[in-house]
């Protein structure tokens, strides 16, 4: 959520903000709001003034009373009467005018960089760097889910019977690999000095409210029925919420964290031929990366953050590109983002396999996450967010880049310690 203030000295700004994001049925909401803004204002100045005055002539009333001017006093009492009763009518009418406001405030989106690529969607989205060479093997490589099944790894078919479409079982060797992957990845961000936390995994709704937008939260968020809890869709959400309401000293800044969670999407939309492998899944397991700084370090903090994840796959011998989002693949919270692709040789082309997104204050304002600085100021908090890994997902990546012509898949090195030593996996 952008600062009101904003609004109030340059609608413009945020207007044109709106344009590059090629959302013009938004662009009302800026009048909407500053409109509403100027009423609220001067409401909220009524209200004031009304107790300021009511306290005044209190110390009147008990001046008069003191000295035995009772009906004067009984005069004064009959207009704090009067002005009493109009003080609930201003105070309902203020509340009414906030609660709108914010509400409309939390539809329009965040300001963008002034770097952003300019697109209506992902198809616009720039080829930053490649990290690694790409190779496609002279032998066919199968499809991922028949890549699993070779090891007797997947059961989709158990797991439609169990729970539907959208589920799996991993088993044997390709679980004990998802396992891995997990583990090296944690160990991964702990040597880089993060502190490894596991966050709730259901939250309630105003921390929903505050880490993400309202489209997002209608199509991936599940609802616990009949409880104020939602499943979480990455624990990115937890793990900000954790700081909800909080004034942070400036020393503790920046705070960093990677989490592990399941993650629960309703993936509303998500179609195509990935849909029959584990690509676009209702519950899969994700290493995260959460940043909290001073808001003069997010940008160095986001240059870092997408470069551990280049410098994780690389380390397992896969392939990847940065790909800088365009202003209509940005999530209304988002100041900028990209995403890490690792080479499918199967496909011969990219896919995302990480998400990296500076949010600046837009998450900090919604859920109010301060730091106290050493001048005794408050100022918002940024946050920033990465995916380390996503599994199974990334074991798409990880199995077709490491096949071999047997039907085997080698483990790298950095790997072994966490498959019991193992350098391969053998067809079963």
């Amino acid at each position: 959520m952008i600062d009101i203030k904003l609004i109030r000295e340059n609608k413009e700004l945020v207007k044109e903000n709106i344009k590059k994001k090629f959302q013009d049925a938004k662009l009302p909401l800026v009048d909407e709001v500053y409109d509403m803004d100027i009423n609220y204002r001067k409401v909220k100045t009524e209200a004031d003034e009304a107790r300021s005055k009511v306290n005044t002539l209190s110390k009147e009333i008990g001046n008069l009373m003191r000295d035995k001017k009772v009906k004067e006093a009984n005069e004064i009492k009959q207009e704090v009467a009067r002005i009493k009763n109009n003080i609930p009518i201003l105070e309902q009418e203020e509340q009414m005018l906030e609660n709108k406001i914010k509400e409309k405030m939390m539809l329009i989106p965040n300001i963008i960089a002034d770097d952003v690529p300019i697109g209506e969607d992902d198809s616009k989205n720039v080829e930053e760097q490649r990290f690694g060479e790409t190779k496609v093997p002279d032998f066919e490589i199968p499809y991922h889910s028949d890549i699993m099944a070779s090891f007797n790894g997947i059961d989709k078919e158990a797991a439609g019977r169990v729970s539907g479409n959208g589920f799996y079982y991993l088993m044997g060797d390709i679980a004990r690999l998802h396992s891995a992957v997990l583990a090296y990845a944690r160990d991964f961000m702990i040597d880089k000095g993060f502190t490894y936390c596991i966050p709730p995994y259901m939250i309630h709704s105003d921390a929903v409210d505050g880490v993400m937008s309202f489209e997002e939260k209608e199509n991936m968020m599940y609802k616990i029925e009949k409880e104020d809890l939602y499943l979480i869709g990455t624990s990115e959400h937890s793990m900000i919420a954790k700081f909800k309401d909080q004034i942070l000293k400036e020393s503790e800044l920046p705070i960093t964290m990677t989490s592990y969670s399941p993650c629960f999407r309703k993936e509303v939309g998500a179609h195509g031929i990935e849909e029959r492998g584990v690509y676009r899944i209702h519950q899969f397991e994700k290493q995260e990366m959460v940043v909290l700084c001073k808001p003069e370090d997010s940008d160095v903090w986001y240059d870092k953050m997408w470069r551990y994840s280049v410098e994780l796959f690389r380390s397992l011998d896969i392939p990847v590109r940065k790909l800088v989002c365009c202003s209509g693949d940005l999530a209304d919270l988002k100041y900028r983002s990209c995403d890490i692709e690792a080479w499918s040789p199967r496909q011969q082309k990219y896919f995302e396999v990480c998400s990296c997104s500076n949010l600046t204050d837009a998450q900090a304002r919604r859920l109010a996450i301060r730091y106290k600085k050493e001048d005794g100021t408050k100022e918002l908090v940024h946050t920033l967010n990465n995916t380390v890994i996503a599994p199974p997902r990334m074991l798409i990546a990880f199995l077709e880049n490491n096949l071999q012509e047997d039907g085997s898949v080698l483990i790298p090195k950095a790997l072994r310690p966490y498959m019991g030593g193992k350098e391969k996996i053998e067809k079963k």
